[in-house]
């Protein structure tokens, strides 16, 4: 038996990806995961099948009405909830000259504003019981600045400044720590994506297996692990 066996952990965009890998490593921990998606909906049943025919919660993450509602959904059918992984997000480049208010928002309403409502609207639910743990997932690009991807770099680095502010908020009923993913690629590698490995002191990309790690460090850990980032990244950030 494991420290989160029988935990009840909310996983979001956890269709696909990043997300689907952490899905799967929490079921194979023994959690009962709730699995989130907006628009994958093939895939996000694939992944809850692959975790024990785990329930599924549709949501649009830019709406905070529609983001309460999944966590109401997610206590109606658990009656508590133990963990929250917020791991969806948004990518998009632009030269900085270029960008408009709708393209700020695409990234922010997603990267940066669900996180806090979704923590927030946890906390509500982790307060009622044990408290919890919470882990959101940052980026590389929070951590070094990619001139192409201001409005993404600066969503990631919010994300770490909230990771931070939370944890001191809620301490010691919930912690709150952040992972910050370094090169893991699941589609076709291009050639950024050849130059970021390239540039790895572990001259390799990651996986997602590597990030769910991480972030099963995190939901594994005592209160007194709180605030904190990790950087899976194979070295990269330290360049």
């Amino acid at each position: 038996m494991t420290a989160l066996n029988g935990k009840v952990v909310l996983v979001t965009g956890a269709a696909k990806r990043i997300g689907r890998s952490i899905a799967l490593a929490l079921a194979a921990e023994g959690a009962r995961v709730a699995i989130h998606y907006n628009s994958s909906e093939h895939d996000a049943r694939a992944t809850a099948h692959e975790c024990g025919d785990a329930p599924v919660f549709k949501a649009n993450l830019e709406s905070v009405r529609e983001i309460r509602a999944m966590f109401d959904r997610v206590a109606e059918r658990f009656g508590r909830l133990d963990g929250l992984v917020n791991n969806a997000g948004r990518f998009t480049q632009f030269d900085p000259l270029e960008i408009e208010e709708a393209d700020w928002d695409f990234i922010h309403s997603v990267n940066l504003k669900s996180v806090f409502f979704s923590c927030q609207s946890a906390a509500k639910i982790m307060l009622q019981g044990d408290g919890g743990h919470i882990v959101n997932i940052s980026s590389l690009g929070a951590l070094k600045p990619w001139a192409r991807h201001a409005h993404y770099c600066a969503s990631k680095a919010g994300v770490v400044m909230l990771t931070k502010a939370l944890a001191k908020a809620w301490a010691p009923r919930i912690s709150v720590n952040s992972v910050a993913p370094g090169v893991i690629p699941f589609d076709k590698i291009d050639e950024r994506i050849e130059r970021f490995i390239a540039s790895t002191p572990a001259q390799r990309a990651g996986t997602g297996e590597e990030i769910a790690e991480a972030v099963l460090f995190f939901l594994k850990s005592s209160n007194f692990t709180t605030g904190q980032l990790l950087a899976v990244d194979g070295g990269l950030s330290q360049l």
